[in-house]
């Protein structure tokens, strides 16, 4: 149950807390990166891609609790996705994912929207190079 009087989800918390895929994927098929210059929050978010399906995600993040819960959702949201569904994914629906964020907050779900969408970039300009 939600404490009203605390901004964040007990998802939210859970995902701060123990966050999933965080570190590198040696040799990753992408990799992407955003930050918010405003309140210095920085993601880098690898991709291991195998016959258009992401099969592995992980994510080094420095920032506060919303943008590292944020980066350990986007992760579990990507695993096992087609590449077309996978661009699918928005800011809107990590937040939602996690029960909401704070409105001071949902930057940190933009910034994993904006490492998503650097990555699948990267990833068209290694298979065309």
């Amino acid at each position: 149950m939600e404490n009203k009087s605390f901004p964040y989800s007990e998802l939210v918390m859970e995902h701060f807390s123990n966050p999933r895929n965080m570190g590198e994927i040696e040799n990753a098929s992408a990799v992407g990166n955003a930050g918010n210059p405003n309140c210095g929050d920085l993601m880098r978010l690898y991709l291991k891609i195998e016959d258009g399906i992401i099969i592995d995600a992980k994510f080094k993040t420095f920032g506060c609790g919303a943008a590292i819960a944020s980066s350990s959702m986007l992760t579990e949201m990507l695993k096992g996705k087609r590449l077309e569904d996978a661009l699918k994914i928005s800011n809107q629906a990590v937040a939602d994912a996690l029960g909401g964020l704070p409105p001071v907050k949902i930057h940190c779900s933009v910034m994993a929207e904006e490492a998503l969408k650097a990555a699948m970039e990267d990833y068209e300009k290694r298979k065309n190079s």
